[in-house]
């Protein structure tokens, strides 16, 4: 069993980055931190939990740069990487989000999610090996607690052999009162994804995974065939939030707005021909019963405000991802929205993969005495559209939705194509199927037939 994290251990900086262990470690049978129960501060801090966003960090590069896959892997295989990349002729990489568990009980289902998407990084062959995982947020529960990232973190993952970017989810940012400025969980976040230079961090202890670094809480991947637009959507329960725009939250800076716009310009001013994906932890849009309908929306709501103020700046610079990835909700959900967008009928899958470990909850709850009543799957969804949005769906449905297992997203991108499936684990082993499956042809962003 490796060894438990010790504070007191130095951070050499290393000239290339590490990513598992030289030999494969065998899964761990417990936490090796103490993990307390959090439900005193939970009930101490429900309230703040509605209220308290934090400051957005400003990322250490310009709006308009970006940080590279091939930057990720280092001078040394990072040109490798990207030849093999672009000789298959596309790119695969993982996605999922709240894969920390916080207590024991939950500890298993972490396991054989993160141990599923290593052995499938290990069994594929050269051509369809994924290049990366991307993380939704949400790596570390309850509060982003430095002493609880080796356990939820680097041993969970501690074999996964490739990059793994993350931005933050609620868990990883909020802010318990009372709480040293040095211990705050977006430091301890900056510290193991956003490093300046390759280190083992405390939190890894015996373990080699290095540090990312990725130059903020904020930014974009740009690999092969995809570029990945980050946002970090702060703090709060619910909703998500990505700026002051709206004169709500007068704490907050309007950064990623600004970031945003030009990173959008940016895929203008290149002609970028690939996908453009964005991902968010929370998610726009996330299931609740239309009026009159037995039960109550699952433990997480839509952040509409959140969608229209993106909305409003890809009118603005006249590029529209081909699809949105986010996390928050406990569960998996897939929704079409089908836009008129810079003269032109397009359709864009939004997809939430919250499943990755923490839990699975149901998509409705019930209310009143009632049993609960879930959608079929193809149900139109056009409620959940804001009224202020900025862009008014000319539909929006529900395709497919699953909760009752723990998965993760395997993503292809080709020269053509955005192929996005939703891979379940099985609930004892590390049995897994593909559950769903969509395909967006990039140049019309129109929905392919599977």
């Amino acid at each position: 069993m490796p060894a438990k994290p010790r504070a007191e251990l130095p951070q050499p900086i290393f000239h290339e980055p590490i990513f598992s262990e030289d030999e494969p470690v065998p899964s761990p049978t417990g936490f090796e931190t103490k993990h307390g129960s959090d439900n005193a501060t939970y009930a101490e801090v429900e309230n703040l939990l509605k209220k308290d966003v934090v400051e957005v960090p400003k990322s250490r590069v310009a709006d308009d740069a970006m940080f590279s896959l091939q930057e990720a892997y280092g001078s040394n295989h990072g040109p490798l990487v990207i030849d093999k990349i672009k000789d298959a002729k596309k790119i695969i990489f993982h996605a999922l989000g709240d894969s920390g568990a916080s207590d024991v009980r939950k500890y298993s289902n972490e396991l054989r999610v993160s141990d599923q998407v290593t052995v499938d990084t290990a069994t594929s062959d050269e051509n369809n090996r994924p290049a990366f995982l991307f993380h939704l947020g949400d790596v570390v529960y309850n509060f982003g607690e430095s002493q609880y990232y080796y356990d939820q973190f680097y041993d969970a993952f501690r074999n996964y052999p490739a990059p793994i970017f993350a931005i933050p989810g609620n868990h990883d940012s909020f802010v318990i009162p009372g709480t040293p400025d040095d211990k705050k969980p977006l430091a301890t976040f900056q510290r193991n994804f956003c490093a300046e230079h390759p280190v083992i961090t405390p939190e890894a202890g015996s373990l080699h995974r290095t540090a990312m670094t990725q130059p903020g809480v904020y930014f974009t991947l740009d690999a092969p065939y995809v570029r990945v637009i980050g946002l970090f959507s702060n703090a709060l329960e619910d909703p998500g939030v990505i700026s002051n725009a709206d004169g709500k939250w007068s704490t907050l800076n309007n950064y990623q707005l600004d970031f945003l716009s030009a990173q959008l310009k940016q895929i203008r001013k290149d002609k970028f021909p690939g996908a453009v994906l964005l991902a968010v932890h929370h998610p726009p849009y996330s299931y609740a019963p239309p009026p009159k309908k037995n039960g109550t929306g699952g433990n997480h709501s839509s952040s509409s405000v959140m969608l229209s103020q993106i909305d409003k700046i890809c009118l603005q610079e006249g590029v529209y991802p081909h699809a949105f990835l986010s996390a928050h909700a406990h569960n998996y959900q897939r929704y079409t929205r089908t836009i008129d967008f810079g003269g032109r009928e397009i359709d864009v899958p939004f997809v939430v993969c919250g499943d990755g470990g923490h839990n699975v909850n149901a998509l409705v709850r019930a209310s009143k005495g009632h049993p609960a009543e879930e959608p079929h799957p193809g149900s139109r969804v056009d409620y959940l559209e804001s009224k202020g949005a900025a862009i008014k769906a000319k539909e929006l449905w529900i395709e497919k939705y699953d909760d009752t297992n723990y998965g993760y997203l395997r993503i292809h991108i080709d020269e053509k194509e955005l192929i996005i499936g939703f891979h379940q684990v099985g609930a004892s082993t590390l049995a897994q199927s593909q559950y769903d499956l969509v395909t967006v042809n990039l140049a019309d962003h129109k929905l392919v037939a599977n």
